[in-house]
């Protein structure tokens, strides 16, 4: 892909989300949209399902007057109207819904969004669907939102795949011995949930309650994740674990870019520092062989 990927990208999902997030009016989503651009971001990671497809419409607006600077991944599975279709037949309508949305004419890359596995094993029509949207200039690149070891088996034995985007981080590991595979191919890998969807940050405990998409965990599952945290606190000496849960990705040369959801611009400018943060190789060691010792053998609920 001819565009230059930043190792920091930008996970849309909360732009214009009521849900799962305070309410974002539409100018701050676009004034941290700018902003991020500005500071050298330049992928940035959407769905049509994100905020009823507002998350591309505010994307869409603030990008542009530079859209050929940037690159667009955004997804197919989930529409703006809370239906889930996998029908090969609706990738087409759904990438032209969200040109539309995004005001562009092209995307830089279509996902399917978490598909059943007998399309990510090819026993459809859909990457012969995206391979022809593809020579007709609507996507430049085609690929999958996936989880498991499983889906990335199957996933790399589709030629046409360039584009994975994967749940990894400290907590969720298990796809770590096939990096080198994916990164062979030469795709273009983004890591999605760096943060375990807040936990990696340090702001969790044990005694946190959840609302929207988080209340998904049960007093267990906090419970054994807060212990957690206390055991990386106890590997950095630092409460604050956001830099140390994204060097651990950035430390991953076949991971092309990481996207947290960045709420605010405090967050924004929080992850642009982390940037220069190298995290030693004793940590990161660390941080496998607790994954290796705490969780592999019984992982995390998402």
């Amino acid at each position: 892909m001819a565009k230059r990927i930043s190792r920091l990208g930008f996970g849309a999902w909360q732009l214009g989300n009521v849900l799962d997030w305070d309410r974002m009016e539409e100018s701050q989503a676009l004034e941290l949209v700018k902003t991020a651009y500005e500071k050298g971001i330049t992928f940035f990671d959407t769905a049509p399902n994100y905020a009823e497809g507002r998350s591309e419409i505010y994307l869409g607006k603030a990008t542009k007057n530079f859209r050929d600077k940037i690159f667009i991944n955004s997804k197919y599975g989930h529409d703006a109207d809370g239906h889930t279709d996998f029908e090969a037949a609706g990738i087409e309508p759904s990438v032209r819904g969200s040109l539309a949305r995004l005001q562009t004419d092209y995307l830089d890359s279509v996902l399917l969004h978490n598909p059943p596995m007998a399309i990510l094993e090819g026993k459809s029509d859909h990457f012969a669907e995206l391979e022809r949207l593809k020579g007709l200039g609507l996507i430049k690149a085609y690929g999958v939102s996936v989880d498991t070891p499983d889906e990335v088996r199957a996933v790399l034995r589709q030629p046409g795949v360039t584009v994975i985007e994967l749940l990894y981080n400290v907590f969720f590991q298990s796809c770590r011995p096939l990096l080198a595979d994916i990164h062979k191919r030469g795709i273009t890998l983004i890591v999605k949930v760096p943060l375990d969807s807040g936990w990696l940050s340090g702001k969790y405990d044990d005694k946190s309650t959840f609302s929207g998409i988080r209340d998904r965990w049960n007093k267990e599952t906090i419970q054994r994740r807060a212990r957690l945290v206390g055991e990386l606190t106890s590997l950095t000496n630092d409460k604050a674990l956001t830099k140390y849960a994204m060097a651990f990705l950035w430390s991953y040369p076949e991971i092309t870019t990481v996207i947290p959801g960045i709420k605010n611009l405090k967050q924004l400018n929080e992850h642009l520092e982390h940037r220069s943060y190298v995290l030693p190789a004793e940590l990161k060691q660390k941080f496998e062989e607790l994954y290796d010792r705490e969780i592999a053998v019984d992982p995390l609920p998402w």
